[in-house]
C-alpha cells in the first residue's frame, strides 16, 4: 500500500502546481480587471445560450487552462452569481477548448503521421465532431433549462482599481481555502484510483471477445487491447498494420472507435473524476464527468454503427 504513494505524488504534484498557478493567476487577472476585457472576445458565442457573461470570462481562460477556468466557475458559484445548473454547463463548455489543444498538440503531430491521412484524418474529425456535439448540447440545454442570467461577477470586481501587490493579496485571500480543498481531495481521489489499479480493478474491461463480434481481423486484437491501456501504444501498433494492408481503413476505424469507447470510461475514472470532484465536489463533479464522457462515447457509438453498416 505504501508503495503507491510515491507514484501518486509523482503524478499529482505537477497537476496540483498547475492548479495553484492557474487558480491564483486567474484570480490576479480578475482583481486587476483584465478578465472583463478578454470576456468580450468570446461573448458572441454566448448570445446563443442563456449562460451569464461570467461564463464567457471562464471560457476564455479555458483556452489556456481548463482547471483555472473551472476554478473561476467555482468562485462564481460560491459568490451566488450562478446556480448549480449554470455551474455544470459552464464547466462542460470549458472542456471544449481542450479538443482544439489536443488536435494541435497530439492529433496532428502524432496521430496523423502514425495512422496516415485517411484513418488519421478520420480520427481528427471524430474529435472535432465530439467538440461540436458537446458545444451544441450545452447551448440546447441552456436554452431549455435556464433563464438568462445577467450576473456580472467579474466586472464588479474589475471596477476596483488595485495595484498588482493588492491583486496578489486579494487573489490569495479569495482562493486559498478553495485551493486547499482541491489539493486535499485531488490527492485523496488519486490515491484511491492508484490503489484500485494496483489491485487490478480496471482489468475487468476486457475487449477480447469483441473482435469477432465486430468483424475485425484477429491481428487487431493486440492494438485494440493496447489502445484501451494506452492510446499512443495502440495507434503505434495499428499504424504498421494499415500501411502493410493487414487491416483495411474501415476496420482500423472500427478498432479506434471500439478502443476509445472502452478507454474513455477508464480515463475518466483515473484522471477526470479526481480532478472534477476536487474542484466542484462529488455531486456536481460526477455529473459533469458522466455527462461529458457520455457524449464522447455516444458520438463514437454512432460513428461505429455507421462504419459497421459499411463493412
Amino acid at each position: 500500500m505504501l508503495s503507491v504513494f510515491p507514484k501518486v505524488l509523482e503524478f499529482a504534484i505537477p497537476i496540483i502546481i498547475m492548479i495553484f498557478i492557474g487558480l491564483f493567476g486567474v484570480g490576479i487577472l480578475i482583481e486587476l480587471g483584465i478578465m472583463q476585457k478578454f470576456s468580450g472576445i468570446v461573448r458572441p458565442v454566448f448570445k446563443y445560450t442563456n449562460l451569464p457573461d461570467t461564463c464567457a470570462s471562464a471560457f476564455m481562460v479555458s483556452l489556456g487552462s481548463t482547471v483555472a477556468a473551472n476554478g473561476m466557475v467555482v468562485n462564481f458559484k460560491e459568490s451566488g452569481c450562478i446556480n448549480e445548473k449554470e455551474t455544470m454547463l459552464c464547466a462542460l463548455l470549458n472542456s471544449t477548448p481542450a479538443y482544439v489543444r489536443e488536435i494541435l498538440t497530439y492529433q496532428i503531430p502524432i496521430v496523423l503521421p502514425a495512422l496516415g491521412p485517411v484513418v488519421g484524418g478520420f480520427y481528427v474529425m471524430v474529435f472535432i465532431l465530439t467538440a461540436i456535439v458537446k458545444l451544441s448540447a450545452v447551448i440546447l440545454l441552456s436554452r431549455i433549462f435556464l433563464e438568462k442570467n445577467r450576473c456580472q461577477y467579474a466586472e464588479s470586481v474589475s471596477l476596483k482599481k488595485v495595484t498588482l501587490r493588492d491583486a496578489i493579496k486579494k487573489s490569495f485571500k479569495r482562493n486559498r481555502k478553495l485551493f486547499t480543498k482541491i489539493a486535499i481531495i485531488y490527492l485523496s481521489m488519486t490515491t484511491l484510483v492508484f490503489m484500485l489499479r494496483e489491485r487490478g480493478a480496471f482489468e475487468v474491461f476486457n475487449v477480447l471477445p469483441l473482435a469477432e463480434l465486430f468483424s475485425i481481423p484477429p491481428e487487431s486484437i493486440v492494438p485494440l487491447t493496447s489502445y484501451v491501456a494506452s492510446p499512443i501504444l495502440g495507434i503505434s501498433l495499428l499504424g504498421p498494420m494499415i500501411s502493410n494492408n493487414g487491416i483495411s481503413n474501415i476496420q482500423a476505424m472500427i478498432v479506434l472507435m471500439l478502443g476509445s469507447m472502452f478507454m474513455l470510461p477508464l480515463f475518466s475514472i483515473r484522471t477526470l473524476l479526481p480532478r472534477y470532484i476536487s474542484i466542484f465536489g462529488p455531486r456536481i463533479g460526477i455529473r459533469i464527468v458522466a455527462f461529458s464522457t457520455g457524449i464522447s462515447i455516444l458520438v463514437r457509438f454512432c460513428i461505429l454503427v455507421v462504419l459497421l453498416s459499411i463493412v
